[in-house]
């Protein structure tokens, strides 16, 4: 067996195993867990710098893979590179907080400018989320349901399907299919009102 052939069997057994940590398989997060811990904690400490708290950030990652694998999609990125960009993403969290305690002494800093937005600020942020209530509005029930509950509850799809009593693909091609419902009625409307005197 070549060592392309070889490649290509490891990243389908990880599609496999991240697939099935999409739908809650604990057998199957044990196995991923196995098969890539030592890599992302390679990278969590290479960031961290400190043994300990990459080992406490590996572990987060881990928590975000269990809740997110069921948004991961086997056509975008490879399990092994989804996987990295969480533990890296997990470590610079981490990195900056310590950084920020590290800032100086608040006595020290100096004066920072009104933090309140302006009124034309607050009425452009209001007009949008009217906008986005309205573009919601015109997305079919189960789209509607479906988004509100992934983005505004944090759902996985798998608990979407559940929760909706569906197979998993059609909670994904709801979801899927009403942000870009959404993306398009949130542009035509963007563009309507810039035409507008």
């Amino acid at each position: 067996m070549s060592r392309t052939d070889t490649a290509d069997n490891a990243r389908a057994y990880l599609t496999e195993m991240l697939v099935r940590v999409g739908a809650e398989d604990h057998a199957a997060f044990q196995e991923l867990y196995r098969l890539t811990a030592a890599k992302l904690f390679g990278i969590t400490l290479r960031i961290c710098g400190n043994r300990e708290a990459a080992e406490d950030v590996l572990h987060e990652g881990y928590f975000v893979v269990w809740r997110r694998a069921g948004a991961w999609e086997p056509r975008g990125s490879s399990p092994i590179t989804w996987l990295a960009m969480i533990a890296r993403n997990r470590a610079i969290d981490w990195q900056r907080a310590q950084d920020r305690r590290r800032a100086d002494p608040l006595e020290d800093a100096s004066d920072i400018a009104e933090l309140a937005p302006n009124a034309e600020a607050r009425l452009l942020a209001a007009i949008e989320h009217q906008t986005l209530l309205d573009c919601i509005s015109e997305l079919s029930t189960q789209s509607q349901s479906a988004i509100l509950s992934a983005f505004y509850d944090g759902l996985t799809y798998v608990e979407v399907a559940d929760r909706a009593g569906v197979p998993l693909g059609t909670a994904k091609s709801w979801v899927r299919r009403g942000l870009q419902q959404l993306k398009t009625c949130m542009e035509i409307r963007s563009a309507t009102m810039r035409s507008q005197p």
